[in-house]
């Protein structure tokens, strides 16, 4: 069977106030050619099909686009909804979708209820486990703490008991979405840290013939048999070097697998420049990113007059200016906040705070864990919450 894995399409995203949806459509006419020339059996979709719970309009009309363009192909599609999904909305009528070959699966409670595929070797399950945070979903699967290890430990324990319930030979496969260990962020995924973790090990979906995850927007490789595809399109500076693919496999008779990136459509590449205004203005080899979305930072000692300005003369399309003096008027080394701030949690941020306001004494274990429930109570009523319509 030949699958084509993609996820975190997030459309209706913008960067940096640029709206996205026109390379967003593009991945989609990629999408679907891909299918029709490589002769995709079924397309694994990982979850963030939007980017927040309530869409644009115009986001939501590329979607349906996409699910007829796919259903008019004849490819069985399999999607889950991510942590930046309404699972209820974007589950609305997945009954009925489903008698055109497009399968939604939005509820934690049907992670042990495959989508039957079947190629001339035989039967191929295929599994659906969305977003589950664990606040919601620790009582469905009885897990004794609301941790992700426990709640999808738990959702592949189902999955395996049906399993061993299917014939002989069938193979399996398994949509997760969730920050698996050993896979690498970038800036642009929503924190989903509950309890001071976030990750699970890779070795929770053992058992399975290939798992087709989604969060995290580089594509990446964490055995032969787990694997990322990233999102499609660059959505911050941080994946300014990221190789933008999906993953075409090739499944085979014994559960052996084959796995082939297929590049996406790069609308505008990603420039992250560094050095002083007149260096960026004047170097030569700077040339080849004039057409480029660029963040510039500057590194001048005094902030320059209009940078801007002077260095949209040069690079149109700059959308982010960036100060970070080498050193600062008096001759000392200079951090700014950003850099302060930066490869650090929202727990370590609080607790740096607390050290501040105490004059150097930062919070005791029992003060660190208020935080934490605090922080895990906040994202759990995003998540309830996630459709009510906000106003502004």
């Amino acid at each position: 069977m030949r699958f084509l894995h993609t996820s975190d399409w997030h459309l209706g995203r913008s960067l940096h106030r640029v709206s996205m949806l026109d390379a967003q459509a593009a991945f989609l006419d990629h999408l679907v050619a891909t299918v029709r020339e490589r002769e995709v059996d079924a397309v694994l979709v990982a979850g963030d099909v939007y980017d927040r719970a309530v869409p644009p309009l115009a986001a939501v009309r590329l979607y349906d686009d996409a699910l007829h363009r796919l259903a008019a192909e004849g490819v069985r599609t399999v999607m889950i909804s991510g942590n930046h999904d309404s699972a209820r909305r974007l589950g609305v009528g997945a009954g009925l979708i489903e008698r055109a070959g497009i399968h939604l699966r939005t509820d934690p409670a049907a992670c042990g209820t495959p989508v039957m595929l079947s190629d001339r070797h035989g039967d191929v399950a295929c599994y659906g486990l969305p977003y589950l945070e664990p606040a919601l979903v620790k009582d469905e699967f009885q897990a004794e703490k609301a941790r992700h290890e426990a709640v999808l430990g738990a959702a592949m324990d189902r999955v395996r008991a049906d399993l061993a319930t299917r014939g002989a030979g069938t193979r399996s496969l398994v949509l997760a979405h969730a920050f698996v260990a050993g896979g690498r962020g970038s800036d642009s995924e929503r924190d989903i840290t509950v309890g001071g973790v976030s990750a699970v090990p890779a070795g929770v979906f053992h058992g399975v013939d290939y798992v087709a995850l989604g969060h995290l927007h580089g594509c990446q490789t964490l055995t032969d048999r787990v694997r990322y595809s990233g999102s499609p399109l660059a959505y911050s500076f941080s994946e300014a070097d990221h190789r933008k693919t999906m993953w075409l496999v090739d499944l085979g008779a014994d559960g052996g697998i084959r796995a082939e990136r297929v590049d996406c459509p790069v609308p505008r590449p990603l420039a992250r420049l560094r050095g002083t205004l007149d260096v960026l203005l004047d170097a030569p080899a700077l040339e080849r990113h004039e057409e480029s979305f660029v963040e510039a930072t500057l590194t001048d000692a005094v902030r320059p007059a209009e940078p801007m300005a002077r260095l949209g003369a040069r690079f149109p399309h700059t959308l982010s200016l960036v100060f970070e003096p080498e050193r600062a008027p008096d001759g000392r080394p200079a951090a700014s906040y950003a850099q302060r701030l930066k490869g650090r949690s929202e727990q370590q941020v609080a607790e740096d705070f607390v050290a501040h306001v105490r004059g150097g004494t930062g919070p005791d274990e029992r003060e660190r864990a208020v935080l934490r429930s605090a922080f895990d109570d906040v994202r759990a009523a995003e998540t309830m919450n996630e459709g009510t319509v906000r106003r502004g």
